[in-house]
């Protein structure tokens, strides 16, 4: 008898459908959970090769979201098909060509995270931990966190996210959100490059972002997503071509001010997001990090939280 798989990615794609009944599929992102629709076939390829190290769940007693993406309607079905979101049955973004499913279901739920998901404080930053203590990269878009969080997992670093640095301000912990991390234009051959073992999803072409790819996490990111880590270094990461690599220490004040803005529901949730953004500016210490060499900005990284663990 064969055995169940217990990965998306060890299920045959011939039979996707057998093992998710109606296209449904079980997401398990670590802080919450999502069911989607996938009929799609451009989408169900893709989360079998980009969601493969995610676990398999048969089924799933209670989701946080419930979104679908579905084929176009009436003529759109033949003529320049095109792929809808939907959330609840709403659907809150116009079409997308439908060979373009992923980057679509990737940003629609984002959308539904930075939108609905407020018990918890949701900084604009990538999240990753080494043991159980966290960095936490916050930057606007461009700056090169998401290639700087790819870069880290590659080199054993946990991903706990790349895009939603997930603060319970209860606990003060960090909660994995764990998606494909999404590359953009040269990023995704600095990645292609940077590591033989990188799981790259296709390119899509001239999307509104431009070209965009997407890297799988690996294994064991995939499996720790019940478990947290203990924010331990904020980092304010900018490439800039050929820069030498250059720490510069941040004051807490700026550095509270830096993590309030990079967040997606800080004025929203009010008191409770300044005593957590607060409370992490005073326990981490904090740096802007700009660096050209993706290497040495790892190697680094890596020195800073070891320095802290040795001296905390």
């Amino acid at each position: 008898m064969t055995s169940p798989p217990e990965r998306i990615g060890d299920i045959p794609l011939s039979r996707f459908d057998d093992y998710f009944p109606g296209g449904r599929v079980y997401i398990d992102y670590g802080a919450c959970r999502v069911a989607v629709t996938a009929p799609v076939a451009e989408l169900k390829a893709a989360l079998h090769r980009v969601y493969g190290a995610f676990a398999y769940l048969r089924r799933n007693d209670f989701s946080d979201f419930h979104v679908g993406i579905h084929s176009g309607r009436g003529l759109r079905r033949w003529l320049r098909p095109t792929a809808r979101f939907s959330i609840d049955g709403v659907e809150p973004f116009e079409p997308y060509p439908r060979d373009s499913a992923l980057p679509m279901f990737e940003w629609g739920v984002n959308w539904c995270f930075a939108q609905r998901f407020n018990q918890y404080v949701l900084l604009h930053a990538g999240a990753l931990a080494l043991g159980d203590r966290a960095v936490i990269m916050a930057a606007t878009p461009g700056s090169g966190k998401s290639t700087l969080a790819a870069a880290l997992m590659l080199r054993g670093w946990r991903l706990l996210s790349d895009e939603f640095g997930v603060l319970d301000p209860a606990s003060g912990l960090l909660l994995p959100m764990l998606k494909p991390v999404a590359l953009k234009n040269r990023s995704i051959d600095v990645i292609r490059e940077f590591s033989a073992e990188a799981v790259l999803g296709p390119v899509f072409p001239e999307t509104r972002k431009g070209d965009v790819a997407h890297l799988a996490p690996d294994a064991a990111s995939a499996d720790a997503v019940g478990r947290p880590a203990r924010p331990a270094l904020v980092l304010f990461p900018r490439y800039q071509a050929g820069a030498a690599l250059e720490l510069l220490p941040q004051p807490r004040e700026q550095a509270f001010a830096r993590l309030a803005f990079n967040s997606f529901n800080y004025a929203l949730l009010g008191p409770v997001a300044f005593h957590a953004v607060a409370d992490l500016a005073e326990g981490c210490p904090a740096y802007e990090l700009r660096y050209g060499s993706l290497d040495e900005a790892v190697a680094r990284i890596r020195t800073l939280l070891e320095h802290e663990e040795a001296t905390s």
